[in-house]
């Protein structure tokens, strides 16, 4: 079916959400309070809590649409400080102290494939995902002084969380936290107890080299007793045009239904 509205993001409006979303992001990590971790690494028994992020940046981080694939997301020299109390037993070692632990230049690339269910609502998904970092160092105070870099002696969870389950955790806090909220996301604008806009998907969201556009149904309903509209609407084309952030156009479909 053609759309009645259709939606057109471009590379700058991409630019201009990917800056406000890592200025929130930061923000929001700052004031992150991190689980306690415990486990056995070896003969090595520890305890790890009052975890905090000191420090975090992504200086450079862009999304990309990518022709028929989907948006690329790519962060590079970035990196990331965490420390907190810890608690030991190594052998007859035994004791409290502290650690910290900071990992730099990491990079992180990523697919986020967007789709559309049964219902006209956004899916979203991961794929095609590669991480690394070039420099890890974990260094701990107090009993466990002596454990230096990421040795074996160093607890794993610490030393394999900077790199290996980056990209798990990605697919996870995407279907997670991303799917779920765009589930939650309403596809019909009410305008009173009695009418409203149907905006559903009728395709799923097309990226392009330069932009993501999208056709939603754009059509008043009733809220009370659904119908379907008499008559069909017609082709809707989006403009050549790329240089503004955000298009948006409306068919004469949409007014007369």
């Amino acid at each position: 079916t053609n759309p009645g509205f259709v939606v057109r993001i471009t590379q700058a409006g991409l630019d201009y959400a990917q800056q406000q979303g890592i200025a929130i992001l930061e923000k929001e990590l700052a004031q992150l309070k991190l689980p306690n971790i415990s486990g056995k690494s070896g003969e090595l028994h520890y305890s790890l809590s009052r975890l905090h992020i000191p420090s975090f940046h992504l200086p450079h981080s862009r999304i990309t649409p990518i022709s028929n694939v989907g948006l690329q997301v790519s962060i590079s020299n970035a990196s990331v400080e965490l420390d907190g109390d810890c608690w030991v037993k190594f052998l007859f070692i035994k004791g409290p102290g502290s650690f910290d632990l900071k990992v730099e230049n990491i990079s992180i690339k990523f697919i986020l494939r967007l789709g559309s269910d049964t219902s006209g609502k956004p899916t979203i998904s991961t794929s095609d995902c590669s991480a690394r970092a070039s420099k890890v160092g974990l260094h701990f105070s107090g009993k466990l002084a002596w454990v230096r870099g990421c040795d074996p002696a160093a607890p794993a969870q610490l030393c394999g969380l900077s790199v290996p389950q980056v990209c798990d955790n990605v697919a996870k806090s995407v279907h997670n936290e991303l799917q779920t909220y765009i589930q939650t996301l309403p596809v019909t604008a009410r305008i009173d107890d009695k009418i409203g806009i149907n905006y559903t998907l009728v395709a799923p969201p097309r990226p392009t080299a330069q932009s993501l556009d999208a056709d939603l149904k754009g059509e008043f309903c009733s809220l009370v007793h659904r119908s379907p509209v008499p008559f069909s609407p017609l082709p809707l084309a989006f403009p050549s045009d790329h240089e503004r952030m955000v298009y948006f156009g409306a068919s004469s479909y949409f007014f007369n239904t």
